[in-house]
């Protein structure tokens, strides 16, 4: 099993390329499956989560290609229709499949998700919605057993915004006989990117990128290729290592609009940003203002960035309080922090940081993806050595995040340990 050392205190310099988003591809895959044909996604990061997506569609039947940064997926030949526990419990954007299953063949099969360590995954919004729209569902040994002759539209309205409760229902309601409205739906960038791709496929949908969707079912979608969006929570983890470490960095191939809750943080907390069509450029001398942040449904401040976030206050000059409003418990990577000397005091759902002069290198261990990336920005401003451990967490959605962090002058290794 791999770990990271990390020798802090070097400062950050140069460009760095973003990849295309995990989230987004992990919607656009399970699609593919309503298409009946070879689809092509570009832009495709090569991650651990891409990986079990594959694993879990190839078990179906479906053909997958990944050459370079394209991939095709064949979805002319499904046989089966069950997302089974030991692929679904790695990662809860497997859940994806049961719409489209459901929606195409009828007939669905779908262990309950899993993740990262945290959190409740509650699945009852994807269900009541899918009941709406007339599917038959039982839960049986910890799987959901979806049937429907055909589904119908429906009225759909969210009690909480959600990201996977709205793309299933979405991928669900194309091929539903009559109209579907989605209220409170979400309107990430990943929902907006897989609506646009279920229309390139001939679905009809009004209202993307709003939260009021309008669906007229169609008899059956056709093949089509889509260009995936950069991934925003990547961009926002090096601009944020950029603001701790200091320096000048550039991240290119990102969509300035899906970062303005982060960057408008990090112009308070004292750095200077620059802005281009397909770039942000960051400059900090690392010395930084304690600045509160409240996690929300987009286009507030990510969850996702809530660990970064909290990593970055741990050396700014005075105090700051992180609250999530998504995840109520998502704060396992603190004692973490606190083993390389971080002051961190958690009360609830909110962390209040007391920034310290200096954090000091330490072995410390990854408890889920994003605790990773806070882990990993620590140790680049920690003094002395640190070592991350269980760094199979971050492969799940960055992309040689070492060789990118070295090339912009960070001392980061990858080798590998007997230690677990």
């Amino acid at each position: 099993m791999d770990k990271f050392i990390i020798r802090g205190g070097n400062r950050l310099n140069g460009t760095v390329e973003i990849s295309g988003a995990k989230n987004a591809t992990l919607a656009l895959m399970p699609a593919v499956l309503l298409s009946g044909g070879v689809c092509r996604l570009s832009n495709a990061p090569r991650l651990r989560d891409i990986s079990t997506m594959s694993a879990l569609l190839e078990q179906m039947g479906m053909g997958i290609k990944h050459p370079g940064t394209t991939l095709e997926l064949d979805a002319s030949a499904i046989t089966h229709f069950e997302a089974p526990y030991d692929l679904v419990k790695k990662m809860r954007a497997s859940f994806y499949v049961l719409g489209p299953l459901l929606a195409k063949f009828g007939s669905a099969k779908v262990s309950y998700p899993g993740g990262c360590a945290w959190g409740p995954r509650p699945v009852d919004l994807h269900i009541k919605a899918l009941q709406k729209l007339g599917a038959e569902i039982e839960i049986e040994q910890g799987y959901v057993l979806a049937k429907a002759k055909r589904l119908h539209g429906a009225t759909i309205t969210f009690d909480v915004s959600s990201v996977g409760a709205t793309g299933n229902t979405l991928m669900a309601a194309v091929l539903a006989q009559g109209s579907t409205v989605i209220n409170n739906a979400a309107v990430e960038p990943k929902i907006t990117q897989l609506a646009n791709f279920l229309v390139e496929m001939g679905a009809r949908i009004v209202g993307i990128g709003t939260n009021h969707l309008l669906i007229e079912g169609v008899d059956a979608l056709h093949p089509a290729d889509d260009d995936n969006i950069p991934d925003r929570i990547e961009a926002g983890t090096y601009l944020t290592a950029a603001a701790a470490a200091g320096g000048t960095v550039t991240v290119n191939g990102v969509n300035p609009a899906h970062l303005e809750a982060v960057t408008a943080k990090l112009e308070d907390a004292g750095c200077t940003l620059g802005y281009g069509e397909r770039s942000i450029t960051i400059s900090s001398d690392g010395a930084l203002r304690p600045v509160n942040v409240t996690t929300a449904i987009y286009p507030g401040f990510p969850t996702d960035m809530q660990a970064q976030w909290l990593a970055l206050m741990t050396t700014a000059a005075g105090s700051s309080r992180v609250t999530d409003t998504i995840y109520l418990d998502r704060f396992n990577h603190v004692p973490e922090l606190q083993r390389l000397g971080a002051s961190i005091d958690i009360n609830g759902n909110s962390a209040m940081v007391r920034g310290v002069a200096q954090l000091t290198g330490a072995k410390v261990m990854s408890t889920d993806l994003r605790a990773s990336a806070s882990l990993i920005i620590a140790g680049l401003i920690a003094k002395g050595q640190t070592e991350v451990l269980r760094v199979y967490h971050i492969d799940r959605g960055y992309e040689a995040v070492e060789l990118k962090l070295r090339n912009l002058g960070a001392d980061i290794q990858r080798v590998d340990s007997e230690e677990y």
